[in-house]
This record gives structure tokens, sequence and C-alpha cells, in this order.
């Protein structure tokens, strides 16, 4: 008989037995790492950003010495963390727009030392966001690309813009052709004649077309900081964007008297530009007219020289001030401002959109420099000739 202490056995319910659920289980999606990966590239940027970030390993990409070529040994040594800590990062903590562009480098496969030394700079500092790392990593798959990437001044513009190159063919071309086509008009009959003096013209075209699409582009700056005894001047320089109009990077933004800066840097250098290739231009022309007259006396009364100076000086003030507030509004007003936000996916679309407002825009400055220079004086209008 059992005693009133004992307790006649029950059948165990299956809540008796079952384990507490860990928190960490919990809500988990159970996904292959590939899997995960595809999810996160699939979504939205700032979806993507509200996503915790794992605390990743800080050996594997520690931050080299980039002051010499050997970069590859110093998770050795212990320098690693002395490193991190002095870039920013408080503790370790992988936070801000310099853990996300490591997690998309992690994500890519590759490593901090894989980088341009400037461009591992700017990661290390949190100057620039993880799309920019996306964005060079796409592209350095391209044999072309990585050629073009090893040099800064395309290195920015194309981590800015990756239609740049696009761009800047658009611009040669159509430059190239209406140039050509100009040179016809006025030449005629004489044109296989004078095939010599086209070519020189149309050189010096191709030259400044490049030079105005490359100076206003905008950029990621990657430019190491100046030194503390650098000048005012040089300073407020440096510190100007080169686009007066483009759209500032997440942690940085640009004063109106930066971006005002950046309209009087690139005139100065498009003046400069646009005076040299003219006197070249012109000097090679001139002087090409020069040997036909020697050869062939008849040609005296026909062609006219063309004054070089005047002519150079002209052309640099009109590249400084036209061409330049017109290249500046068009790259970082029309085309990243207005069209890129609307038709970042539409590649095609986008990029005939660009291709059309660059002939119309290589048409009006042709118009306006012949006004101009009829004003200046350095043309003739047909009905004094």
């Amino acid at each position: 008989m059992a005693s009133p202490s004992q307790s006649p056995m029950l059948p165990s319910s299956p809540s008796a037995h079952r384990q507490p659920s860990s928190p960490h289980h919990l809500g988990q999606l159970h996904l292959h790492a590939p899997s995960r990966i595809s999810l996160l590239r699939s979504l939205p940027l700032r979806l993507r950003l509200a996503i915790p970030r794992p605390r990743l390993p800080t050996l594997p990409l520690a931050l080299p010495s980039y002051s010499d070529g050997n970069n590859n040994n110093n998770d050795n040594n212990g320098g690693g963390g002395a490193g991190d800590d002095e870039a920013g990062d408080s503790g370790g903590e992988w936070g801000g727009q310099r853990g996300e562009a490591l997690f998309v480098l992690a994500q890519a496969g590759r490593k901090l030392s894989s980088l341009p030394a400037d461009l591992a700079a700017a990661v290390e500092g949190g100057r620039v966001t993880g799309d920019i790392v996306r964005r060079f990593a796409e592209m350095d798959a391209s044999p072309l690309l990585r050629w073009l990437l090893r040099f800064r001044g395309f290195r920015e513009r194309l981590l800015a813009d990756d239609l740049f190159l696009a761009k800047l063919a658009m611009e040669m071309g159509v430059g190239m052709i209406a140039k050509t086509a100009a040179e016809y008009e006025k030449r005629r009959e004489n044109f296989v004649k004078e095939i010599d003096i086209v070519i020189a013209d149309v050189v010096m075209a191709i030259v400044a077309d490049f030079m105005l699409v490359y100076l206003p582009a905008p950029t990621v700056s990657l430019q190491p900081p100046l030194a503390r005894n650098a000048g005012l001047i040089t300073s407020f320089l440096h510190n100007c964007p080169d686009n007066a109009f483009q759209i500032a990077l997440a942690g940085r933004s640009f004063s109106i008297l930066q971006r005002l800066g950046a309209i009087v840097r690139n005139g100065a250098k498009l003046f400069a530009v646009g005076t040299g290739a003219s006197l070249v231009g012109t000097g090679v022309t001139n002087a090409l007219i020069k040997a036909r007259k020697a050869v062939d006396k008849d040609l005296d009364d026909e062609i006219d020289d063309i004054p070089v100076v005047s002519t150079s000086i002209a052309y640099g003030i009109y590249m400084a001030v036209s061409s330049n507030l017109r290249y500046q509004i068009l790259s970082g007003v029309i085309e990243q401002r207005m069209l890129e936000p609307v038709l970042h996916n539409h590649k095609l679309l986008l990029s005939a959109l660009c291709f059309a407002v660059r002939t119309g825009n290589t048409f009006l400055g042709s118009l306006l420099w012949v006004d101009y220079a009829r004003m200046v004086g350095v043309q003739k209008a047909e009905e004094e000739i």
C-alpha cells in the first residue's frame, strides 16, 4: 500500500521534458552563407544599413602601414590594433562608414591591402561609403577599368560616376564630328587640300573637350590631408569640390564659399588649358599655312594668317568663363542631380539622355564661341571679309 507521501505516477507531459528555448535561436532565419549574402545584397541600401553588422575578426582585416610597400606582415607584430584605434574606431567597434565599407570588402572576399593606398586610407578614415567600395570591386573586374583605376584622377571620377568614361567618349566623339563638319563647311572644295590644317584644328578641339569633361566632373576625394603648415589659400582650394554643384558624400559638406572656389579653381585650370591648346593649334596651323604659301604663291591672297596670341588668350577666357560654367552645371546639376536619381537603374536610357544633352551643349558652345570671337575681334563676320 502506498504511503500518503508517495503520489501515484502520472504520465509525464511533453512540456515536462522540453528544454527551454534559447533566446539566441528564436526568430533566426536558417540560411546558408551564400543565401544570406544574396538576400542582403538584394535589399535596398537603407534596409541593409539597418541590419546589425556582425563583429568580424579584426586580425585578417587589420590595416597595414601604407607609408611603404611592405604592408602584408603587420598582423604578426601586433601593430594592427593600434592602427585601428588611431583610425577613429573606439574599442574596435565597426561602426559608421568605416564599418560599412569593411563589411562590403569582406563580402567581396578582398582584403584592405588589395585596395589602392589612397582608397584604403579613405576606408580606414571613414571617408567613403560601402557603395564606393562595391563600385570599385565591380569596376576592377574589367581589364580596361582596372588599368584606368591605377590613376588617381580617373579613380576619383569613376568612383563618383560609373558613366564618366562613357560621357568622356561621347563628348570627344561629338566634338570631333562637330569640329570636322565646321571645318568642311568653311573650306568646302579645299577640305582635302588643307587636310593637315583640319587635323591640327580637330586635335586641338579634342584636347579641349577632354579637359572640359575631366576637370568639372564630380569626384570622390581620395586626397590625403594637407600638412598643418600649408598656406591659407592652399588649404582652401584643397577643400573645394571638383564640381561646384556636386552632391557631397555622407559625412561631408561644402560651404557656399567652397563651391564658389571650385568655379574659380577650375576656371584658372581651363584658362591655362584653353590658352595652351590654342597656342599650339594656331601655331601649327600658321606654320602649315606659311609652308603652303612658300610652295604655292597663289595662296597669298586666299589664306590669312591667324592671330596666335590674341586668339589663344580669347579662347582661354572663353573656356574659363562660358565653358567652365556650362560644364559644371551640366555635370553637377543636370546629370548628377536631375537625370541620375531618376534613371539610375536604366543605364541605357540615362546614357542616351546624357548624349543628347551633351550634344546640345556642344552646339550651344559653338554658337557662343563664334559670337564671342567676333565681339572681341579675333574673327571677322562674312560681310566684313
